[in-house]
């Protein structure tokens, strides 16, 4: 990576500058942050990446949500364009000593909002808001009644014809099963689409990500685990669906036989076992509709590296990085202390970008971006807070609509192996730029 060490220090120091100030010039970036509250910080649960979404907005209000020091779900909104957040502490409680735990809101186009959370191996927990663009919520809900007893990683996504998509693993690590409902707004219900869409087979587990384009269609990227070690993580598979999750195919067309399983999956990049590959894939498209997939991994016996898999022109590529300098090895279970986040990626009309944290470069927010006509990356902090063992998530529907990045930022501790850190209540901040 051509990068001077000078020009760096150059753009650290403007940036710095234009927080105080309220603004950046980083990338051209006008960078601005809000204060919603305090949040629990002892470990990394309020900012895990498969929150999916930490943050989600229409086209006039925006909202977040986050358990405070005492374990109970705080629900925020806010007026797009203004700093001030009107907070509710709801009824509920989560099992905040658990990082899986994690809450996950959408908002349907009837402005309802709809919340999932606590759940690691442990029954469903849904509700919704009372009234349209409230953040009072009602009683704990069903949703089907099917497969709702043993729930992991719940993540919405809005699509295109205003319905919305819930998934989820039903099982555990090593041996879980993809399931998929289907919200419609205006009967109100939800109906299971794919009760075993990626099975382990009672001898694995899949752990994906979605992005959804344009035009609605479903992209899915996961990584097999192999058993609760997350050494025994490989592969990069991919799937589509074209029909709201009915039907699903390879990059080629052809038709997927439901359930996927590892012998049936595209593979669109061979890991090996072994090669501290990291759990969880991110995604985004471009506007051609092709997937970009986020990881990292290391080759041989490298450093790991962040990695960019793309689909074009009918094939596979893969773009590689060289920020990170230090090695370190992905052994174990339970949420890990990482001296890297895993990443989130964003393509759009300037470039590919990749969001994450890296403790070399001060644990801080940092923003990668390139495009695929050149080989080098550039890099610049978007904020100068420290924030730990953070892990990215930003609001999808300002970056796919006004081409706005919101991000969801606190500082939050996290000892190896589901440790907890004694530290105060954190200060939570939603980061907003966009690049010119």
């Amino acid at each position: 990576m051509k990068f001077e060490k000078q020009t760096y220090k150059l753009i650290l120091l403007s940036i710095y500058i234009g927080l105080f100030l309220g603004e950046s010039v980083g990338f051209s970036q006008s960078i601005a942050s809000s204060k919603v509250g305090l949040g629990w910080s002892g470990n990394s649960i309020n900012t895990v990446i498969f929150r999916n979404q930490a943050l989600t907005s229409n086209n006039e209000f925006q909202f977040t949500a986050y358990y405070n020091q005492e374990g109970y779900m705080v629900l925020a909104k806010r007026s797009l364009g203004t700093n001030k957040w009107l907070k509710h502490i709801t009824q509920y409680k989560g099992n905040i000593q658990d990082a899986h735990n994690s809450i996950s809101i959408a908002i349907d186009n009837a402005g309802y909002l709809h919340v999932s959370w606590d759940q690691h191996n442990s029954p469903l927990r849904y509700a919704k808001s009372i009234d349209p663009l409230g953040i009072e919520l009602s009683e704990e809900l069903e949703m089907t009644g099917l497969q709702e007893s043993s729930v992991t990683y719940p993540e919405f996504h809005n699509l295109p014809n205003g319905k919305l998509l819930f998934l989820y693993r039903s099982g555990e690590s090593g041996n879980g099963n993809l399931v998929m409902n289907l919200y419609n707004p205006k009967s109100k219900e939800w109906k299971q689409i794919q009760n075993d869409l990626i099975s382990g087979e009672d001898a694995r587990n899949a752990y994906w990500q979605t992005t959804i384009d344009k035009l609605g269609n479903i992209h899915l990227s996961w990584v097999w685990r192999e058993t609760w070690d997350v050494g025994t993580n490989h592969d990069l598979c991919y799937a589509i669906s074209t029909d709201n999750g009915l039907t699903w195919e390879k990059s080629n067309g052809e038709k997927y036989q439901i359930p996927i399983i590892k012998e049936t999956a595209e593979v669109a990049c061979y890991i090996p076992q072994g090669s501290n590959l990291i759990n969880q894939t991110s995604m985004d498209t471009d506007s051609e509709g092709n997937p970009f997939i986020a990881s990292y991994w290391s080759l041989q016996e490298g450093t790991p590296q962040y990695k960019v898999v793309y689909h074009k022109d009918d094939n596979w590529h893969l773009m590689d990085t060289d920020f990170h300098k230090t090695a370190f090895s992905l052994t174990g279970g339970g949420t890990k202390r990482i001296p890297l986040s895993r990443p989130k990626i964003l393509v759009g009309d300037q470039g590919v970008y990749v969001l994450f944290r890296d403790e070399e470069m001060g644990n801080r927010m940092t923003l990668a971006k390139t495009n695929l006509n050149k080989v080098n990356w550039e890099l610049s902090d978007i904020s100068n807070r420290e924030v730990g063992q953070w892990e990215p998530n930003y609001d999808v529907n300002q970056w796919k609509t006004n081409n706005e990045i919101h991000v969801f930022s606190q500082k939050v501790s996290q000892i190896d192996g589901e440790g907890l850190d004694k530290i105060d209540p954190q200060p939570i901040y939603i980061v907003e730029f966009r690049d010119n």
